[in-house]
């Protein structure tokens, strides 16, 4: 009797200790290809560069033609976020098999209407009163524009106009250019370039009025 309890103890226990070395079935991790369109609702035109969010931390971007691409899994949330439109969210369904998804997501626009501000260039009413009042109505288009374009102010501008950025980064691009297309030859002759000339005649001319002014001061001391 005590051999039959003592054998049917030792298979309890054999199958106790097999149950607990089987290993546990681990849950394969199933990925889904989602892709689709983004359009608007009422145009059904594409959205281009909608941000796309799997729950929240996977992130991609539509492209101009409201086209994307992501990686998902079952169950997963899909959220849809763009600046002109409402947000959306698309749930991928526990139970699905599919290995490509293919949606056409629509957005619906977010618009909203500010009051009309009109803008013055006046902090009151009355001051915009009295300077309408004092507006000089005889002056036409035709005398402000002869007035815009009379030859000496012009001329004064010309004079006194210095180089624009534009110029100046031009110059100095031709410049570099010009470098680095002669590197390893003999530098190109500047006959034919006026930046050069311009910088040769205002030397000169600098030069010889520093001459005239030694000139003038040696007299004034011999007198």
């Amino acid at each position: 009797m005590l051999k039959k309890q003592a054998f049917t103890i030792f298979l309890f226990l054999i199958v106790a200790f097999s149950f607990a070395q089987k290993p546990k079935e681990t849950k394969k991790e199933y990925y889904i290809q989602f892709s689709g369109v983004v359009l608007d609702q009422d145009s059904m035109t594409s959205i281009p560069f909608v941000s796309i969010l799997v729950n929240d931390k996977g992130r991609t971007v539509s492209d101009y033609y409201g086209f994307f691409t992501v990686i998902a899994s079952p169950g997963d949330e899909v959220k849809f976020l763009a600046l002109t439109h409402k947000t959306r969210s698309y749930k991928i369904s526990d139970t699905t098999t599919s290995k490509y998804i293919s949606v056409i997501q629509v957005l619906t626009r977010d618009t909203i209407e500010l009051q009309t501000v009109d803008v013055y260039p006046w902090p009151t009413k009355e001051e915009f009163k009295k300077a309408f009042l004092a507006l000089d109505l005889n002056e036409t288009d035709y005398d402000r524009a002869d007035k815009n374009l009379n030859k000496q102010a012009l001329s004064y501008i010309e004079r006194n106009m210095t180089v624009s950025g534009s110029e100046t980064y031009k110059n100095v691009q031709q410049n570099y250019y010009t470098k680095v297309y002669t590197a390893g030859q003999q530098p190109q002759i500047q006959l034919l370039n006026p930046v050069a000339w311009a910088q040769f005649i205002d030397s000169w001319r600098k030069k010889n009025n520093s001459s005239n002014k030694t000139k003038v001061i040696n007299r004034l001391k011999e007198d």
